[in-house]
């Protein structure tokens, strides 16, 4: 099979030619179109919470630690000028920590290329991670897809922050941390439920 430079190498021969119904026929057959289709829904906290809990908290692409998102966002509350965070996610006024650090999901094969909406297409990344991966396959970035942790050895810091906000329960009078301890107390309880049952 040809690679694409000398697709393209080759329909530019058929333009210099003035065949430009050959160039069109080789850029079909070598290089077909084919349109990305913008797709994207924004997922419940208990959602994510229940990927990054299968994945251990680890960034599936890097192999990288991640922090649950409660505890990044305690310090920007706690410490603003030392951990700014910007809620548009502005590079010039959030630290890089949270690009680093702060999970999110993204699709293995994303849906743009025919990818499902399903957790098995779900990983656990970094939010850096996911704005190179894009609607790219892993693939073509060179990337390969790391095994998942154990949330028994690894939970992102989560315990942490609900101990956090048992000793200061004040902390959960923001939304935004209201919102993701529900979301961890929901899934951890469920999990609980879970392994009494098996």
């Amino acid at each position: 099979m040809e690679d694409n430079a000398a697709s393209i190498e080759r329909i530019i021969h058929s333009l210099l030619a003035g065949e430009v119904s050959k160039a069109h026929r080789l850029a079909e057959k070598g290089l077909p179109f084919e349109p990305l289709l913008i797709a994207g829904r924004r997922y419940r906290l208990t959602e994510a919470m229940r990927i990054f809990v299968r994945d251990g908290f680890i960034d599936r692409y890097s192999g990288d630690r991640m922090i649950f998102p409660g505890i990044l966002r305690l310090l920007a509350v706690s410490l603003p000028e030392a951990f700014p965070f910007q809620e548009h996610w502005k590079m010039s006024q959030t630290h890089m920590i949270y690009w680093h650090l702060f999970p999110t999901l993204d699709h293995i094969v994303p849906i743009s290329r025919g990818g499902s909406d399903t957790e098995g297409n779900l990983v656990c990344t970094s939010m850096l991670k996911n704005s190179a991966k894009a609607n790219w396959t892993l693939e073509e970035l060179g990337w390969q897809l790391h095994p998942p942790g154990r949330f028994e050895e690894w939970d992102g810091l989560t315990h942490l922050f609900i101990g956090f906000t048992e000793r200061k329960p004040e902390m959960l009078s923001t939304r935004y941390l209201k919102s993701w301890h529900k979301a961890a107390i929901a899934v951890l309880d469920r999990n609980c439920e879970t392994a009494r049952r098996g």
